[in-house]
């Protein structure tokens, strides 16, 4: 008999015969795929409940004496802090995974004089310059913009893990920013400039970023005068209902003040300075 003339078993029976095992198998896969929903129910409980542990743990500010925190968290540094430093403890969250890891960082509020700053050039590897170097403007100008070998500051004071079990030096968190480098300029007009040159980048990013995920059209009725505003502005005459709206939305704008919600945040999780404690004693 060749192969052609054998018959195939038709596709109804092999599925009638296997129909009262996918019965038996549809119960446990409705049993095991709830079983599923409730673990991710549960786990997802617990998430947030750890979460808002942590955030209600991180909730204080201006509140502590940093030299009685830091006392508890690294007893060697507690004993050389200076109170005249302005010195105080700010605790983040942060970390790759969850739950965070609770991180903190020394900040001085009192003027710390860095001395290096004052003469940031390597005075090491100057020569005598030659009359062609002296007179040649562009050469000039090119030597003084030239700042290789120069001083640059490096605090190496990053943000370090609050936990025993990890070393703080392995944490690659704390790795990361006691790299970071700060552009610090010796000339005290140049800094308060980089200094409000990079708020009014922040608040750009703060606005942009707002902006795209909107939350300027978060509701109907904001969205309404937004469009409405739009054409106020085409139309050379607007009305005073127009006027009146625009002006809403003009304050429903500065309500989102950029300072406030910075120094809300600075404040978050802050403990109170050094200098205020001095105060109050004397």
């Amino acid at each position: 008999m060749s192969f052609s003339k054998m018959k195939h078993p038709c596709p109804a029976k092999a599925t009638r015969f296997q129909s009262p095992m996918a019965l038996e198998r549809h119960p446990e896969s409705e049993k095991s795929q709830a079983a599923r929903v409730i673990q991710r129910a549960w786990k997802k409980h617990l998430d947030t409940a750890v979460f808002k542990y942590l955030k209600k743990l991180l909730s204080f500010q201006n509140e502590g004496d940093p030299r009685l925190l830091l006392r508890f968290i690294n007893p060697v540094e507690a004993n050389i802090l200076d109170s005249a430093s302005g010195a105080l403890i700010r605790f983040r969250l942060g970390g790759p995974t969850f739950p965070p890891n609770i991180y903190f960082k020394i900040y001085t509020r009192a003027p710390v004089v860095d001395m290096c700053a004052f003469s940031p050039r390597d005075y090491t590897q100057l020569k005598q310059a030659i009359p062609c170097q002296i007179n040649n403007s562009t050469l000039l100008q090119y030597n003084r913009d030239d700042h290789t070998g120069w001083y640059k500051r490096i605090e190496n004071n990053g943000w370090r893990i609050l936990s025993g079990k990890i070393d703080m030096f392995e944490d690659p968190i704390t790795q990361e920013t006691n790299k970071t480098k700060v552009d610090f300029n010796h000339c005290k007009i140049r800094r308060q400039q980089d200094v409000s040159r990079k708020k009014k980048i922040l608040k750009m990013k703060w606005m942009r970023k707002m902006y795209a995920e909107g939350l300027l059209h978060s509701s109907p009725e904001s969205s309404k005068i937004l469009q409405k505003s739009s054409g106020v502005i085409e139309e050379p005459e607007p009305d005073a209902v127009l006027e009146q709206e625009v002006d809403e939305l003009l304050a429903w704008i500065t309500a989102l003040d950029f300072d406030n919600y910075i120094n809300d945040w600075k404040s978050l999780g802050t403990s109170r300075c050094c200098i205020v404690f001095v105060d109050e004693l004397v």
